[in-house]
Protein backbone atom coordinates (compact mmCIF):
# COMPACT_ATOMS: atom_id res chain seq x y z
CA UNK A 1 0.00 0.00 0.00
CA UNK A 2 1.58 3.18 -0.93
CA UNK A 3 0.51 6.85 0.29
CA UNK A 4 2.40 10.03 -1.25
CA UNK A 5 3.21 12.46 1.47
CA UNK A 6 1.90 16.03 1.13
CA UNK A 7 4.16 18.19 -0.63
CA UNK A 8 5.55 21.31 0.69
CA UNK A 9 2.84 23.71 -0.79
CA UNK A 10 0.21 21.76 0.96
CA UNK A 11 1.67 21.45 4.30
CA UNK A 12 2.03 25.16 4.40
CA UNK A 13 -1.10 25.65 3.05
CA UNK A 14 -2.45 23.68 5.50
CA UNK A 15 -0.95 25.24 8.62
CA UNK A 16 -1.34 28.86 7.68
CA UNK A 17 -5.48 27.38 6.84
CA UNK A 18 -5.29 26.05 10.48
CA UNK A 19 -3.21 28.73 12.19
CA UNK A 20 -5.69 31.47 10.84
CA UNK A 21 -8.68 29.47 11.69
CA UNK A 22 -9.12 29.34 7.75
CA UNK A 23 -10.13 33.25 8.47
CA UNK A 24 -7.72 33.50 4.46
CA UNK A 25 -10.12 33.92 1.98
CA UNK A 26 -9.13 32.89 -1.53
CA UNK A 27 -6.05 31.70 0.18
CA UNK A 28 -2.66 30.58 -2.21
CA UNK A 29 0.76 29.33 -0.87
CA UNK A 30 3.29 28.93 -3.80
CA UNK A 31 6.42 27.63 -2.25
CA UNK A 32 9.82 27.40 -4.91
CA UNK A 33 13.05 26.36 -2.86
CA UNK A 34 13.97 29.14 -0.45
CA UNK A 35 10.73 31.21 -1.00
CA UNK A 36 7.33 31.32 0.20
CA UNK A 37 4.50 33.59 -1.00
CA UNK A 38 1.08 34.14 0.74
CA UNK A 39 -1.85 35.45 -1.10
CA UNK A 40 -5.10 35.86 -0.12
CA UNK A 41 -8.06 38.32 1.66
CA UNK A 42 -8.00 38.53 4.94
CA UNK A 43 -10.63 41.00 7.65
CA UNK A 44 -6.94 42.12 9.93
CA UNK A 45 -4.12 42.51 9.97
CA UNK A 46 -3.88 40.42 13.12
CA UNK A 47 -5.45 37.51 10.72
CA UNK A 48 -2.54 38.76 7.98
CA UNK A 49 0.18 38.09 11.08
CA UNK A 50 -1.69 34.64 11.85
CA UNK A 51 -0.76 33.60 8.81
CA UNK A 52 2.40 34.78 8.87
CA UNK A 53 3.28 32.81 11.84
CA UNK A 54 2.47 29.55 10.41
CA UNK A 55 4.91 29.77 7.79
CA UNK A 56 7.02 31.02 10.12
CA UNK A 57 6.81 27.85 12.54
CA UNK A 58 7.29 25.52 9.52
CA UNK A 59 10.15 27.03 7.50
CA UNK A 60 11.91 29.89 9.63
CA UNK A 61 14.85 30.43 7.53
CA UNK A 62 12.52 30.72 4.06
CA UNK A 63 12.31 34.29 2.41
CA UNK A 64 8.35 35.11 3.33
CA UNK A 65 6.29 37.43 0.91
CA UNK A 66 2.93 38.42 2.69
CA UNK A 67 0.79 39.64 0.08
CA UNK A 68 -2.41 39.08 1.59
CA UNK A 69 -4.94 42.21 1.23
CA UNK A 70 -6.31 43.38 4.43
CA UNK A 71 -9.67 44.55 3.50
Amino acid sequence: MSTNAPSLTDTVLQRVANRTGRRVRDLAVEVRGGRVVLRGRASSFHVKQLAQHGVRELLPDAHLENAIVVE
